[in-house]
């Protein structure tokens, strides 16, 4: 019953308890306009007499803007999404914004209608890490509308919109690079993603892995490639596993890995994630790490250090581009113009004893 009342107080029902004008009373809960200090003080103690809460879209059709920052990111379950929208939150919250958080699981589809409720809301910017690169045209019509977009961890070619991640294929060739010299040459990568991604994955084709999808498989894929072939080592295409971006995929894919007639002695995993399973399935399959089979994975998770070997990673700042993400969006919505930026953030190589000299 009280929450029923609360929303039945409006703008009029404060400033006659206030005993201002209804522009006086609009003025001071909208924060625009001209008010004096001592009318404020009226409006703000009657509306918390009243409970009033206020309307959020009356609100924005006279000041144009909700305070409201929709993010859409790909996979929640992921450590690096997660760490990511800590630095969003904290920076939105910080300058007075609300965030409003949809999950895309990787589905396009799932990403159209989450861009089609956000603009429904009214946000005033959009963070998004995208799915898909061959289906840009939704995106385009946001930030074609007028809404900042700013993409998150990926780009999409074409889409002339701010993004923040790192330089994903020189992370991963110096991750591959590291497993070079230190004696590997039969090295696989789990790389997430599924059946729809896996004939491009394997193919070997590094001009076509640099344009495939909007995910970082590609790009990852191409650092790796590019590394061996330098190193003058065939590529192989059973080294190359896309089964899925879950924990219990890459547990799966590491198992698989040690089935093959000649398994490699060392893999590199694209995420904290799938970095576990694939501990996971060496367990399974009565490998040792590093003794047997040595591992390099993306991103430093909190149980990285912890685990049995402690894990060698490919750190990347995450936080910090998501605080990066959120500062460039509140940049445009100040007024800030010019052409898009595309910041790249320095990733760290953390040697711990994950990695090893092949057996033999």
């Amino acid at each position: 019953m009280a929450s029923e009342v609360r929303s039945r107080v409006t703008v009029i029902d404060v400033a006659r308890a206030a005993g201002v004008s209804v522009a006086t009373a609009a003025r001071a809960l909208g924060g625009y306009g001209s008010v004096s200090q001592a009318s404020r003080r009226k409006v703000d103690e009657a509306a918390a007499r009243l409970g009033y809460t206020p309307n959020m879209v009356a609100r924005s059709m006279i000041t144009g803007s909700t305070k409201t920052i929709g993010v859409i990111v790909a996979d929640i379950e992921n450590q690096f999404f997660q760490l990511v929208l800590r630095g969003v939150s904290r920076v939105l919250s910080e300058a007075g914004f609300d965030l409003v958080l949809a999950n895309t699981e990787e589905s396009i589809e799932v990403e159209r209608r989450s861009l089609r409720v956000m603009t429904s809301r009214r946000v005033d910017g959009l963070i998004l890490s995208p799915t898909e690169v061959a289906d840009v045209a939704q995106i385009r019509a946001v930030a074609d509308s007028g809404i900042p977009v700013v993409l998150l961890d990926r780009r999409l070619r074409g889409l002339k919109v701010d993004s923040v991640g790192i330089r994903n294929r020189a992370a991963s060739h110096e991750a591959t690079t590291y497993l070079l010299d230190r004696g590997h040459r039969q090295i696989a990568v789990v790389t997430g993603g599924g059946a729809e991604h896996a004939e491009e994955l394997r193919s070997g084709n590094v001009g076509r892995l640099r344009r495939m999808s909007a995910t970082t498989l590609g790009t990852r894929t191409a650092g790796y490639l590019e590394a061996i072939e330098a190193a003058g080592i065939a590529h192989v295409p059973d080294y190359v596993v896309a089964n899925g971006f879950r924990q219990s995929d890459a547990r799966t894919a590491a198992r698989e890995l040690m089935r093959l007639p000649q398994p490699p002695t060392a893999i590199m995993a694209f995420d904290s994630l799938l970095n576990l399973g694939v501990l996971q399935g060496l367990g399974d399959a009565g490998v040792r790490c590093p003794d047997q089979v040595s591992l390099i994975g993306f991103d430093d998770a909190p149980w990285a250090e912890v685990v049995d070997p402690p894990l060698t990673v490919i750190a990347q700042p995450t936080e910090e581009i998501g605080a990066l993400a959120a500062r460039q969006l509140l940049d445009r919505l100040g007024g800030e113009s010019g052409a898009p930026m595309n910041h790249r953030l320095p990733v760290r190589l953390i040697e711990r004893q994950s990695v090893a000299r092949p057996p033999g």
